[in-house]
């Protein structure tokens, strides 16, 4: 029997890297999918050609993602688990300090758009497979405490993973929302980092191996995880 297979958007740095690495550990063959081709190509080499594809993808572009699908396919065959990942906050607030307009636009299409499309073009492959589709949300999806688009956008997600599971009823696929706190990530080059203690990105890597180890009736449907002592 052949190798299942993982895909994982945002996979060049932080929880998309670490989780392709735990993947691999386990005996999955991984798509790393994301913008940036120098770090893609660098991981798949240190995975091995057997074993990883890397694919140059911006999520918010329809086609870049129809491009992502049929690779994976070409390549492996299939595709078993997808991770749809890929997300960015700049901290644009709603109020004060100049209008961001371009920026605020990138962060929807990748962060709301963007996930929704990893997710209508890989479900179907996920439904021949019984697969099982996760999600990165936020702490901010459930609880407001940062006050900007970002968490706006993760609020969208939360939505999305619920909405997911309510129409996959039936099919066999599995959904999980995994909603991280602080982590020690790329993410915060562009925020005021809270004081607290941190997360590192393979805690969450972890955890998303937890949920997909289930045996298939078990649905974990929402991990959400902080770091010990962050209050919101």
């Amino acid at each position: 029997m052949s190798p299942k297979v993982f895909l994982v958007t945002g996979a060049s740095t932080g929880i998309g890297e670490a989780t392709a690495r735990r993947a691999v550990a386990a005996g999955f063959q991984v798509v790393l999918a994301a913008r940036s081709t120098e770090k893609l190509e660098r991981l798949a080499a240190e995975f091995g050609a057997e074993n990883a594809l890397a694919v140059t993808c911006d999520v918010a572009d329809w086609p870049s993602q129809q491009s992502l699908v049929e690779k994976s396919l070409q390549r492996f065959g299939r595709i078993d688990v997808v991770f749809a990942n890929a997300g960015f906050s700049k901290g644009s607030t709603f109020y004060g300090g100049e209008d961001k307009p371009d920026e605020w636009r990138e962060m929807v299409m990748v962060n709301v758009f963007g996930a929704a499309v990893t997710a209508r073009l890989t479900l179907p492959e996920l439904v021949k497979s019984c697969g099982h589709f996760l999600i990165t949300g936020s702490v901010v999806g459930r609880v407001t405490s940062i006050r900007n688009l970002y968490s706006a956008t993760k609020w969208a997600v939360t939505g999305m993973a619920q909405a997911i599971r309510n129409e996959m009823v039936g099919t066999g696929i599995r959904v999980t929302l995994i909603e991280p706190g602080i982590v020690d990530t790329p993410f915060w080059d562009n925020l005021q980092k809270p004081p607290s203690t941190e997360l590192q990105s393979d805690d969450i890597a972890r955890a998303v191996m937890f949920a997909i180890s289930q045996p298939p009736h078990v649905d974990v449907n929402d991990i959400l995880i902080r770091p010990t002592g962050q209050p919101h």
